[in-house]
C-alpha cells in the first residue's frame, strides 16, 4: 500500500521541507506542520508552485497539478454567460505555457509542445486553440508521458515493418503476436494496422510501471479502426470521455466550465472586495471620509515560500545597507 500511494515520496519531501523551514515550523510546532502538510496533499493543493519535478513525480501529483490547472483558467473558455460552454478565448501553445508557469515555473516548454502538437496535428504551433481542446490533449500527453513515449518508439518499429515481437517482450499473460509482413508499398500517411498496434499496447501496459490508460477502453477505442496514425492515436485518446473518468482528474467536457465550489469561493471574493470599495458621501471639507483599514493576522506556513520571503527580506535589508552607506 506504502509504495502503490508513495508514501515514501511524500515522507521525504515533508521532512526536507521541515528542515528547510524549521525557524518558521519551529513557532506552531512539527504536529502541525505535518498535519497541514498532508492534508494539502488529501486536497491536491500540495503542488502549486513546487517545482516539476515533485510536480510530475507521482500520479497523484499529476491528476492534482491536471485539476488544479482547470479550476485555475478554466474561465479562459467562458464567453458571455457565467455558465457558457462555447469557448471564446483561443491561445496559442506559448500562451499556455506561460499559464502553466504560473502554477509552475520550470514547467518544460517541450511537454506544452507535444500537448499542442495533439490539437494541431500538421499546423504549424502558433496556431490558436480552444481551452477545452488544449486541456484534454494536455491530461493525456503530461499524465501517460512515459506510457507515449514507448507507445511512439511501438508506432516508428510497426511503421517500418519491424516484428512486433521486438518491440515488446510478451508476459505470460499476454497472447502471442501476430506476425507483420514488411509493407510494400503504404505510405506512412496510413498508419498501421489497428489490431496489430494494439495487441503491443496491450503487452506494454502488462509489463509498464508507469500509468497507462485501461487496456479494456482502449480496446474498445480502436475496434472500429483499420488503421492509424500515431497523433490519430493521441487525439483520440484525448476525446475519450471514458478514458478522461478512469484518469479521475477532469470533469466530462460537457460540465468543463462548472465548478460551483469554486465559484460559489470567487462570489464570496468579489463581494468582500465590493465591500471594501464602497465609498461614503463626501464631507463638507471636501475630503473623503476615510474607511476603517483591516489588518489581517499574518499566518505562517511551512510551504516554501516562506523560505523565498526570508531571501527577499535579506536581499532588501543588503541593498538598504547599500543605500544608507552611499547617503554617507
Amino acid at each position: 500500500f506504502a509504495a502503490q500511494r508513495h508514501v515514501l515520496t511524500y515522507m521525504e519531501d515533508a521532512v526536507s521541507q521541515l528542515l528547510e523551514n524549521r525557524e518558521d515550523i519551529s513557532q506552531y510546532g512539527i504536529a502541525r506542520f505535518f498535519t497541514e502538510y498532508f492534508n494539502s496533499v488529501r486536497q491536491g493543493t500540495h503542488i502549486l508552485f513546487r517545482e516539476f519535478s515533485f510536480v510530475q513525480a507521482t500520479p497523484h501529483n499529476r491528476a492534482s497539478f491536471l485539476r488544479t490547472f482547470w479550476r485555475c483558467f478554466r474561465t479562459v473558455g467562458k464567453n458571455g454567460g457565467k455558465y457558457s460552454s462555447i469557448c471564446c478565448y483561443l491561445l496559442t501553445a506559448q500562451e499556455y505555457h506561460c499559464l502553466l508557469q504560473l502554477l509552475c515555473p520550470d514547467f518544460p516548454v517541450e511537454l506544452t509542445q507535444k500537448a499542442a502538437r495533439i490539437v494541431l496535428m500538421d499546423d504549424t504551433m502558433d496556431c490558436l486553440m480552444s481551452f477545452s481542446d488544449f486541456l484534454f490533449a494536455f491530461q493525456i500527453q503530461f499524465y501517460y508521458s512515459e506510457f507515449l513515449e514507448s507507445v511512439a518508439a511501438i508506432y516508428q518499429d510497426l511503421l517500418a515493418g519491424k516484428n512486433p515481437n521486438t518491440v515488446i517482450v510478451p508476459t505470460s499473460s499476454s497472447g502471442q503476436h501476430r506476425q507483420r509482413q514488411p509493407p510494400s508499398d503504404c505510405s506512412p500517411l496510413d498508419g498501421v494496422e489497428a489490431s496489430l498496434f494494439y495487441q503491443c499496447l496491450e503487452s506494454l501496459c502488462d509489463r509498464s510501471k508507469y500509468s497507462c490508460p485501461p487496456s479494456a477502453l482502449v480496446k474498445e477505442m480502436l475496434s472500429s479502426a483499420q488503421r492509424l496514425t500515431f497523433y490519430g492515436f493521441l487525439l483520440a485518446l484525448a476525446k475519450d470521455q471514458g478514458i478522461n473518468r478512469a484518469l479521475g482528474a477532469l470533469p466530462d467536457k460537457g460540465d468543463l466550465f462548472l465548478d460551483p465550489a469554486m465559484d460559489q469561493e470567487l462570489e464570496k471574493l468579489v463581494a468582500r472586495v465590493s465591500g471594501l470599495s464602497i465609498s461614503g458621501p463626501v464631507s463638507s471639507s471636501g475630503d473623503a471620509p476615510s474607511l476603517p483599514v483591516r489588518h489581517s493576522p499574518r499566518i505562517n506556513s511551512p510551504w516554501k515560500t516562506l523560505h523565498h520571503r526570508r531571501k527577499m527580506d535579506t536581499e532588501s535589508e543588503g541593498s538598504n545597507e547599500e543605500t544608507d552607506s552611499s547617503e554617507n
